[in-house]
């Protein structure tokens, strides 16, 4: 038995809604056919937006979603997607199956996106293929509200007034689709790119993201920050609010041949389970080299690419990387979520990737079905964190379970309460065996704590939906607890997803 011990009086930091964001890319079927279909199209849509993926998505309660991308946004010149469709440039989608980019999803059409699922806004900009002034003007043409080029020409395409850009990225993944550069070369990159992106709107400025490393590369992560912080008088605070890490979990190590999303071993799923794992370290390493430079931890680590990638499904464009999502990937979803709410003193966003039919999504299109997939549900469950503030929490007596080398914690927890005194307590069982006794007990046991909702998901580790059989894994009640003297005994099941709230 695992005692989980929350300490109700150790209120730390608050968990940024943000950490339970969302990535979309020009890639696949990921922006046509998954969130966007057209004004004309016989499936159920508003301005052209899917309505049942947006309602869906509302469901799950989106934070914040980042557009264009990704390696595409790179290689995106935002002119090219405003104006009328008809006379929009069409381009080949170099980076993502060679097909047709015919640009009728751009500015406007995301702004209206994000509109409808009342999320925070992610703008990933051009550094590596693009120039200052087209940055500049990108901002100018979305934020400003005055008399100026841009913001006529916003005008003349029908928006009368300016967007709202919570977040801009400057480049994207620099270090190597965004223009192979050196850590050196790309801080000072970043330096004169960002001071061009201007807070038009005092009262909304624009939180500047910087490209960071890949993995587990620190000296990435050290020289950009040395020669950002190089010669940076203290007056020019917000030069930088967040840098960037990208992590993907390749359930077999091997880049070339990643394996089967549902077809794999117990060893392999273990073996996907550590190297999801490694996300604590990374976070704690990066970490530790950012407090070098920002003891206070004003620039927040923004993990805006995480997930599984594995082999595409048979028979499927092999640049679209459309892959389905078993209980293994919920998982892995409820792991790293836990990992960043424990680390929010220092993780201020996660975007997922990816949204729709691409990587670890939490929705599946066909034409005009849509299925939720396990990791849907996990975003689902967790929802009640955003916003709220982290309660110190640790398990004892806490086994590991695995396979050789690929060994895990077998429970995962975070603990969160929110502004109502709601506690949420969220939990994954790794064993894909036993189930786990949880005595969950308050340091404070003057305070009653009853439960107010219990759902758990849970499954064969392969396990994932279907169009012909959509609700093989979903969220259900969860009944297997019962009070104690200060505090809760829960079974958890093997291979499961739990959330507890308690009032």
């Amino acid at each position: 038995m695992a005692k989980l011990i929350i300490n109700n009086e150790n209120k730390k930091s608050k968990i940024a809604p943000e950490i339970y964001g969302h990535f979309s890319e020009h890639l696949g079927r990921c922006i046509y056919e998954g969130l966007f279909v057209g004004e004309n199209s016989d499936i159920p849509n508003v301005n052209g937006m899917r309505t049942d993926v947006v309602e869906a998505l509302k469901e799950m309660k989106i934070p914040v979603l980042r557009w264009p991308g990704g390696c595409f946004a790179d290689e995106y010149h935002w002119m090219d997607g405003i104006g009328p469709k008809e006379k929009r440039k069409k381009m080949i989608n170099t980076h993502w199956g060679g097909v047709v980019e015919d640009n009728s999803f751009g500015t406007h059409e995301f702004f209206e996106l994000t509109k409808q699922l009342g999320c925070k806004t992610y703008i990933n900009a051009n550094l590596g293929s693009g120039s200052v002034r087209e940055m500049s003007e990108w901002v100018e043409y979305m934020t400003f509200n005055g008399v100026s080029p841009m913001a006529d020409l916003r005008k003349e395409n029908g928006h009368e007034e300016p967007w709202t850009v919570d977040y801009l990225g400057v480049g994207n993944e620099n270090w190597g689709c965004g223009g192979n550069m050196r850590p050196v070369y790309y801080a000072d990159e970043y330096r004169r790119y960002q001071t061009y992106v201007r807070n038009y709107d005092g009262n909304k400025p624009i939180s500047k993201i910087c490209c960071g490393p890949n993995g587990d590369d620190y000296h990435w992560t050290k020289n950009v920050l040395e020669t950002c912080f190089d010669h940076t008088p203290e007056w020019q605070h917000g030069f930088m609010d967040g840098l960037s890490l990208h992590y993907y979990t390749i359930p077999t190590k091997d880049w070339g041949h990643k394996g089967s999303a549902t077809e794999f071993t117990e060893d392999l799923f273990y073996q996907t389970l550590k190297g999801s794992y490694f996300m604590e370290e990374l976070i704690t390493r990066h970490g530790a080299i950012m407090d070098q430079f920002d003891p206070q931890k004003k620039i927040g680590l923004i993990v805006d690419e995480w997930g599984i990638w594995a082999d595409v499904e048979p028979g499927t464009n092999p640049g679209f990387l459309y892959q389905q999502s078993t209980m293994r990937d919920a998982l892995v979803a409820g792991m790293n979520l836990n990992i960043f709410n424990k680390h929010s003193d220092r993780v201020r966003m996660a975007c997922i990737a990816q949204l729709i039919n691409v990587l670890q999504s939490v929705i599946l299109t066909d034409g005009e079905k849509m299925i939720k997939t396990p990791t849907y549900y996990v975003f689902k469950m967790f929802r009640h964190h955003q916003g709220a503030t982290l309660l110190g929490s640790e398990l004892v007596g806490n086994s590991n379970v695995g396979t050789e080398k690929n060994e895990v914690p077998k429970i995962f927890e975070s603990v969160s309460e929110d502004e109502q005194g709601v506690v949420t307590v969220t939990l994954t069982n790794n064993s894909l065996e036993a189930a786990e006794d949880v005595d969950i007990m308050f340091t404070n046991s003057e305070k009653a704590y009853k439960v107010s909702e219990a759902v758990v998901l849970s499954g064969k580790m392969d396990a994932h939906n279907t169009f012909e059989n959509p609700e093989v894994v979903k969220e259900a009640e969860f009944k297997d607890y019962e009070s104690t003297d200060g505090g809760l005994k829960v079974k958890v099941p093997a291979c499961s997803v739990l959330t507890l709230r308690l009032a």
